[in-house]
């Protein structure tokens, strides 16, 4: 193992990525049940999707520990999946297989963009501001995915308005917020108590005993509990030809084109997928690995001689692109690499030996899935916030006192979490960034790449308003 994931070189060990792999993968784990219970609602079988997002996950995340030797686990995007459903099949009417060939689409020309060594180039081409602020604003999302999942925040219609929602905290008065104040007090304790000699390992698994501590203490509150729809395995599978290379059956690809007045809209459509998961990616490495020192293990002087990231990087996007198309043909939407690996990377998670363990709990799930998925939210929410706690930490590099830094770093961070989205996120700071550049008259310091691409996003938002 250590030859093969340079384990010493990276400053981990064996058991400090057992220990990240199993807390990133308890942070993801609800994927397994809540991908399917989106996507069904296209008309796609339940266990098919059930089976092709845990094969994606797999497939995606060996990829990315065998090839690219990094902690990154991937699975079928959150938000990706909402607008497979709800946007290109209810809202804009094309069919579940028409929309996973999309999808497909979208991958093969995410791996042509990293072939071509475009998505690198966008990642060197983005100023030092903005990937501080893409970390920091990372870290306010994964938070806020954690307040939003437990309830935490409520939005309450406005008493004059029906359309208005006043955000506000909740009230105490559920069980399920009982159990994350119990979770949030032990991940606390398990960070800040300095435990000594061999039970030190209690610092370094805060996240992970705490998840497995509050998910043994709901099981007496009635929330940790088995998901009846994950108990028959067999007949999962036996749903799963339904989806599997389903994209070049009549109704996939071949009926996609056949209409030429819906191809702008076809290709709006397939622009907003590769959009999204583009720079949902490169926000994640960029956010996550820059800290840690990934992807330049030699510290940061790669970067300040201009050579940009290692070629861990290359490998990595190349990985994350092909998963997509992986887990198209089998039967679901994007996949993509999982912001929550943050869990695993701040649980000291530095190779793909991390990636490695996710892949495998992944490919346990399929037996065991029950137990996998019956960790409540209350559970996982403590860990997701602190750890955007943790990455709000990049925010130090940035110079509030300075407007021209200040601006596309709100821009970014704010919109990032608050549209629930990391791709919306870079899109505020990159069109931001550049329109403070044109009025400072310094427009020539900005990157073509940064221009094309704020352009692209533009462009998106237009068509998106245009078809919505």
């Amino acid at each position: 193992m250590e030859n093969f994931f340079h384990l010493k070189e990276n400053g981990t060990s064996v058991s400090t990525e057992l220990m990240a792999g199993l807390t990133t993968f308890f942070a993801m784990s609800y994927i397994i049940a809540v991908n399917p219970s989106v996507l069904s609602k296209t008309g796609m079988p339940w266990g098919a999707v059930f089976i092709a997002t845990i094969i994606s996950a797999v497939v995606g995340t060996l990829i990315m520990g065998l090839f690219a030797n990094v902690p990154y686990a991937q699975a079928p995007g959150m938000g990706l999946n909402a607008f497979f459903t709800f946007t290109v099949v209810k809202g804009l009417g094309f069919d579940w297989q028409q929309t996973l060939s999309m999808v497909f689409i979208c991958g093969l020309l995410n791996i042509l963009i990293t072939v071509t060594k475009v998505r690198k180039m966008l990642i060197e081409a983005i100023p030092p501001v903005i990937q501080a602020a893409i970390g920091g604003g990372i870290g306010i999302f994964i938070a806020y995915v954690g307040i939003l999942d437990i309830g935490l925040v409520k939005f309450s219609p406005d008493k004059t308005s029906a359309a208005l929602a006043n955000p506000g905290l909740a009230i105490f008065n559920a069980p399920a917020l009982w159990l994350f104040l119990i979770g949030l007090v032990i991940t606390l304790f398990f960070l800040f108590f300095k435990f000594q000699g061999k039970w030190s390992i209690l610092n370094r698994g805060a996240f992970l005993f705490s998840i497995i501590i509050t998910s043994l203490i709901g099981i007496p509150m009635g929330l940790t509990t088995w998901q009846s729809q994950l108990s028959n395995v067999g007949q999962a599978f036996g749903q799963l030809p339904t989806t599997f290379l389903a994209i070049f059956r009549p109704e996939g690809l071949p009926s996609l084109f056949t209409h030429p007045e819906k191809l702008p809209l076809i290709l709006v459509t397939i622009l907003a997928f590769s959009l999204s998961d583009i720079f949902d990616t490169i926000g994640t490495f960029v956010g996550t690995g820059r800290r840690a020192g990934i992807f330049s293990v030699a510290d940061e002087k790669a970067l300040e001689n201009g050579h940009g990231f290692s070629s861990k990087m290359d490998r990595a996007l190349f990985a994350d692109s092909t998963a997509t198309s992986i887990g198209a043909l089998f039967g679901t939407s994007n996949t993509t690499t999982f912001v929550e690996s943050a869990a695993g990377i701040a649980a000291g998670g530095r190779t793909g030996l991390t990636s490695c363990v996710v892949a495998t709990l992944f490919a346990i799930s399929t037996l065991a899935a029950p137990l996998f998925a019956a960790i409540p939210s209350a559970a996982t929410a403590p860990v997701l916030i602190l750890v955007g706690c943790m990455m709000m930490s990049d925010f130090a590099d940035i110079n509030w006192k300075s407007l021209d830094a200040a601006v596309p770093a709100f821009f970014g961070a704010c919109f990032m979490a608050f549209s629930y989205s990391i791709s919306y996120g870079i899109a505020g700071a990159f069109i931001s960034y550049c329109l403070v550049k044109v009025f400072q008259k310094k427009a020539r310091e900005v990157s073509p790449l940064i221009w094309v691409v704020s352009a692209l996003f533009i462009l998106d938002f237009a068509l998106q308003a245009i078809v919505a």
